[in-house]
C-alpha cells in the first residue's frame, strides 16, 4: 500500500507522479488504466492513438475530491506507459489502411490491385495482433486482482478486454454509450474494423448475453436489421427516441432506469465520447451532430450502482486531439469520475439487514 502521508492532494498536481498527479505504483494500485494507442481502422479524423499520453498530461489539473466518492482515489488508480511499438505498428498501417479506404471509395475493386490485397492483409493481421496484445495485457492485470479500464484509441481495442472478462466473470452484458451501432460486419473490409468491434463481440464472445447501446443516431440498414433479428440480445435506444421521450414529459430519471433494467448482474461499460454532444468532443474520428451531455451520462453510469448491478471494467474511447488540449480535459474529467465509480461500485452493498 503506497504511503500517502506525505501527499496533499490539494496541491498542485505534480506531473513526475502518474495519472492525476497521483503517488501510486502499478503495484500499489486497485485500478490499473491500460492505454491502447490504435487507430488502424478510423474513418475520419486520425489522432486518437495519441489520445492516452494527452489525457495523462492534463490529468493533473484534475481536482482530487469528488463527492460522489471522495477518497476513492486513495484506493490507487495507476496508468500503465504507451507501448511504443503497438504505436508504431499503428502509424505504420493507418498509412496503408489511408491508402486503402481512398482507393475502395472510388469504386475500385481490390482484386485488380496486388498491394491494395496486401495492404488489407496486413491490416487484418494487425487487428488479430492488436487484439492478442490487449486480450494479455488485460488478462495479466485481472489475474493479478485489478480492476482495469481501458484508454483509447479508436474503438476496435474493446474486443480483447471483454474476452478476457468474459472468461473471469462468465456471462455479462455491456452498456454501450455511442453515436454508432458498431455492428457493421468487416466494414471496409477490415474484420476487426472500429465500426465491427460489436458485431464481433456479439460472434466471438458467448457470455456477451445482452448488448444495451444508447444515444446511437448514425446507422445502417445491415446494423438494425442485427438488432431487429437478435432476439433481444442488442437493444439500442436511439438518440431520437431519448429526446422525444423527454420533449413529450418523460423523466431522464424514469429513462435511465428502464435502460439500466435490461441490462445482467455484471455490467461492462463501453463508452465512445462520440456519445456525446460534439462541443465536448469536437475532433472525435467520427463526430455526429446530437448526442449527451457528459452528466446525463454519468447519471446513468451511477444508476448501475444504485441498481445492485457489478460493473466489471470500462472503456473510454475515440477522445480526439485537436489545436488545442480541450478533448484531453474533458476525457480526462471523465476518465477521473468513471474511476471514481468503479471504486463506489465496488464498496459493499448494504441490505435492509445491515441497518
Amino acid at each position: 500500500m503506497a504511503d500517502l502521508s506525505n501527499f496533499d492532494p490539494n496541491a498542485v498536481g505534480n506531473p513526475n507522479n502518474n495519472i492525476f498527479g497521483l503517488p501510486f505504483t502499478e503495484a500499489d494500485a486497485r485500478l490499473v488504466i491500460l492505454p491502447v494507442p490504435w487507430e488502424v481502422t478510423v474513418s475520419c479524423g486520425a489522432g486518437t492513438a495519441r489520445a492516452a499520453d494527452h489525457v495523462f498530461k492534463c490529468s493533473t489539473q484534475v481536482d482530487l475530491y469528488d463527492s460522489d466518492m471522495p477518497d476513492g482515489w486513495k484506493q490507487g488508480f495507476y496508468m500503465k506507459e504507451t507501448d511504443k511499438r503497438l504505436l508504431l505498428k499503428s502509424d505504420y498501417l493507418r498509412k496503408e489502411a489511408e491508402l486503402y479506404i481512398d482507393y475502395i471509395s472510388k469504386g475500385e475493386a481490390i482484386e485488380k490491385n496486388k498491394f491494395m490485397c496486401k495492404s488489407l492483409k496486413e491490416i487484418n493481421e494487425g487487428g488479430v495482433y492488436m487484439n492478442q496484445w490487449v486480450y494479455e495485457q488485460s488478462k495479466n492485470l485481472l489475474a493479478k486482482g485489478k480492476l482495469v479500464g481501458l484508454l483509447g484509441g479508436d474503438h476496435s481495442i474493446s474486443l480483447g478486454f471483454m474476452k478476457a472478462l468474459a472468461e473471469k466473470h462468465g456471462d455479462f452484458g455491456v452498456l454501450q454509450v455511442d453515436a454508432h451501432c458498431d455492428l457493421r460486419k468487416g466494414y471496409e473490409n477490415f474484420t476487426y474494423s472500429h465500426a465491427s468491434v460489436m458485431y464481433n463481440a456479439l460472434n466471438e464472445i458467448p457470455e456477451l448475453i445482452r448488448l444495451v447501446q444508447v444515444g446511437v443516431r448514425d446507422f445502417c440498414q445491415e446494423e438494425w436489421d442485427l438488432v431487429c433479428n437478435s432476439n433481444g440480445r442488442v437493444l439500442t435506444y436511439l438518440d431520437r427516441w431519448i429526446k422525444e421521450k423527454q420533449y413529450e414529459g418523460e423523466t431522464w430519471k424514469r429513462i435511465a432506469e428502464d435502460i439500466i433494467e435490461q441490462l445482467p448482474q455484471k455490467v461492462y461499460i463501453s463508452f465512445d465520447v462520440d456519445g456525446l454532444d460534439r462541443k465536448l468532443c469536437p475532433n472525435t474520428g467520427t463526430p455526429v451532430h446530437g448526442g449527451f451531455e457528459s452528466e446525463e451520462i454519468l447519471y446513468l453510469f451511477k444508476k448501475i450502482t444504485a441498481s445492485g448491478r457489478e460493473i466489471i471494467g470500462f472503456d473510454l474511447v475515440e477522445i480526439g486531439i485537436g489545436a488545442t488540449d480541450w478533448d484531453s480535459v474533458v476525457g480526462a474529467q471523465l476518465l477521473w469520475r468513471m474511476c471514481n465509480l468503479l471504486m463506489k461500485n465496488q464498496q459493499p452493498k448494504t441490505t435492509a439487514a445491515d441497518h
